[in-house]
């Protein structure tokens, strides 16, 4: 018999396909935030970006790590003088967040000297 059977193998390849497809979105991390939803285009992510998030509460991280909004001026300082002049911030906030504390933790990221800033939103979802 000269023929190879594939149906095993293509049998182990759709489990795997599956298992990946369930197991990809557990594997993503961060602040719970409920992202308001846009149909903007999503940005291109050559290095890992600072990610600033607000949650419903109005507690504010800087990846992942809970900051005073006393202490958020002089970290992000800090990140300004240690990241290279391209580096990017994303700002996550929950659409609960009143507008100005986002204003405000936007006005702080700018004036620490970060001009690559962008807000994360969730795109809609398709007609």
């Amino acid at each position: 018999m000269a023929e190879i059977n594939v149906t095993p193998m293509v049998d182990v390849m759709l489990v795997l396909l599956i298992i990946f497809m369930v197991a990809a979105p557990l594997l993503v991390t961060g602040v719970p935030v409920d992202l308001p939803k846009t149909a903007a285009k999503s940005l291109n992510a050559d290095s890992k970006p600072i990610s600033i998030s607000v949650d419903r509460q109005g507690a504010i991280f800087i990846d992942q790590q809970p900051q005073s909004a006393a202490q958020l001026p002089a970290k992000l300082a800090a990140l300004r003088a240690a990241r290279s002049d391209d580096a990017r911030v994303f700002v996550r906030a929950d659409t609960a967040v009143p507008y100005g504390q986002v204003a405000t933790v936007l006005a702080q990221v700018t004036g620490a000297g970060f001009t690559k800033v962008a807000l994360v939103n969730q795109p809609l979802a398709a007609p």
